[in-house]
């Protein structure tokens, strides 16, 4: 058996792993009250869909903020068409935050 001189003695290094957090505000205010979520866990350890909770994972996007999460885009914020401030259409207020998770080595 021969060992490569340039990997003996190290240890491997460890497997990461996404995970995606995208949370719909009440305004654009990152500790304004989160009115939609999605989940995506890049991990393989959960399997998250739409809807699959009543309540939200944090109450806003600060809470997620202390929790561990980081915050990577937020929508850009357009005024909307004169005559056209209360149509109801998408959410706007959009946040999405990710969190890096370690996988033990091998899975």
């Amino acid at each position: 058996m021969t060992v490569d001189p340039t990997t003996a003695g190290t240890v491997p290094a460890p497997v990461l792993r996404q995970q995606v957090l995208v949370m719909y505000l009440l305004t654009s205010a990152l500790d304004s009250e989160v009115v939609g979520w999605s989940r995506y866990d890049g991990t393989g350890r959960t399997s998250p869909t739409t809807g699959d909770g009543a309540e939200p994972p944090y109450g806003t996007g600060l809470d997620a903020l202390k929790d561990g999460w980081r915050l990577i885009q937020a929508t850009q914020l357009v005024p909307p068409y004169p005559g056209h401030e209360y149509d109801v259409s998408f959410l706007k207020h959009e946040f999405f935050f990710e969190r890096i998770e370690k996988l033990q080595c091998g899975l």
